[in-house]
């Protein structure tokens, strides 16, 4: 596998931690979409990538943030 960036292969995958705001003032009022991801990262160039799960992904998309409210969020 090689970067997508630089072409390099020196390439390491690594558990994250990573939370989501919403842009503008009005995402102050929005809760924060919670994410434990695999990360894959360049060591040459510091590109990263990491995939949404399904369950936050749709919290993106939809805006209904009633699990975490309600203390069901969990890591994937």
């Amino acid at each position: 596998m090689r970067c997508a960036r630089c072409a390099s292969e020196s390439l390491n995958h690594f558990n994250g931690e990573l939370a989501i705001h919403f842009p503008g003032l009005k995402g102050l009022d929005k809760p924060i979409v919670w994410l434990f991801p695999k990360l894959l990262v360049c060591l040459h160039c510091g590109f990263g990538e990491f995939e949404v799960p399904d369950e936050q992904r749709e919290q993106l998309k939809i805006g209904d943030f009633s699990a975490q409210l309600h203390g069901n969020a969990r890591a994937s």
